[in-house]
């Protein structure tokens, strides 16, 4: 069993309010053709790929439910998973989640070359805020629209087409924090999928913060975290000018030594690929990062029992 996968970052421009589904969706149909065209067999779409990054507005009602999915698949996307096993080919898609019982979830999931779903994923690691910034142009409402995810950070072993490789999933902010990829670390990950919509300012308010500071931070944790846990790494954009607000670019493929393979040059619709030897992993996996030989858990108890900063206490005056 080959255990070289060619793998595809699908890269979207902007998406704007405006645009109709079915636009949308014939633009994800493309990228998936010009992907299965170059070989891949895995195709990796960005978060929230269905719809504009609707966060930044402040919404309710009809106005919020309409960017929801109750099902996935359902029939407005069914197009792209029918085309998507007619070329053999899988792939990773982040969508907004509205479940039967009424819960809201910032989601995605793998869908392996013959069609079956292969795991389901949602972000744990929400950014921005419940209520809105009073004067900001934008708004960053992921915590007023999603509900913290349930799934924890769930590896899955896939089938023959990607030579048995054991994958995870992340959501944009996700990737910024360690202890997510070192979870999926300790079920033996070898590709990590990663779809984002990040702001190309600072979405919290400030100007310490551009276009070009976030790209660089949004590269470095794919190739630290991929360096440090010996995996793949396919982080994937919706990047440019939605309704006058940016999101940066900068897709990229990451291999297991943490260096770029591959990377998108523009900020619309882009596909990159690599070939991908799971193989690789196995270097960083039972040498440097040999987990079982070397990581001392005993030693980490703040990283699980607290959420917050405790400093240590100031040293006492000797001033007489």
């Amino acid at each position: 069993m080959s255990r070289i996968v060619t793998v595809a970052a699908a890269q979207m421009g902007p998406t704007q309010r405006a645009d109709s589904r079915a636009h949308t969706l014939d633009r994800l149909i493309r990228l998936l053709e010009d992907a299965a065209g170059r070989g891949a067999t895995l195709v990796v779409f960005p978060e929230l790929a269905f719809t504009t990054f609707f966060p930044r507005w402040l919404l309710e009602g009809d106005d919020l439910d309409r960017y929801f999915e109750r099902a996935m698949p359902n029939p407005a996307v069914q197009p792209l998973f029918d085309r998507a096993r007619e070329l053999g080919v899988g792939f990773n898609i982040g969508y907004a989640e509205l479940t039967p019982d009424g819960q809201r979830f910032n989601s995605s999931l793998l869908v392996q070359p013959d069609g079956s779903i292969l795991g389901r994923y949602r972000k744990v690691h929400l950014p921005g805020s419940v209520e809105p910034r009073p004067g900001a142009r934008f708004q960053q409402l992921e915590k007023r629209y999603f509900s913290y995810g349930d799934t924890g950070f769930p590896a899955f072993r896939a089938g023959e087409a990607w030579g048995g490789a054991i994958l995870g999933m992340m959501i944009c902010n996700d990737r910024r924090w360690p202890e997510a990829w070192r979870v999926l670390g300790l079920q033996g990950v070898e590709l990590v999928c990663v779809g984002y919509n990040s702001a190309a300012y600072d979405p919290n308010g400030g100007t310490s913060e551009d276009a070009s500071l976030r790209t660089f931070h949004s590269t470095l944790v794919a190739q630290a975290n991929a360096y440090m846990n010996a995996t793949w790494a396919v982080a994937v954009a919706k990047a440019g000018d939605e309704d006058g607000s940016g999101l940066i670019g900068g897709s990229c493929i990451v291999d297991p030594d943490g260096r770029i393979v591959a990377q998108a040059q523009t900020l619309g619709d882009e596909v990159v690929t690599a070939l991908c030897d799971l193989d690789r992993c196995r270097q960083g996996k039972d040498k440097m990062f040999n987990f079982g030989q070397h990581r001392q858990p005993a030693q980490y108890g703040p990283i699980t029992e607290r959420a917050g900063v405790i400093e240590p206490p100031r040293a006492a005056s000797t001033a007489a």
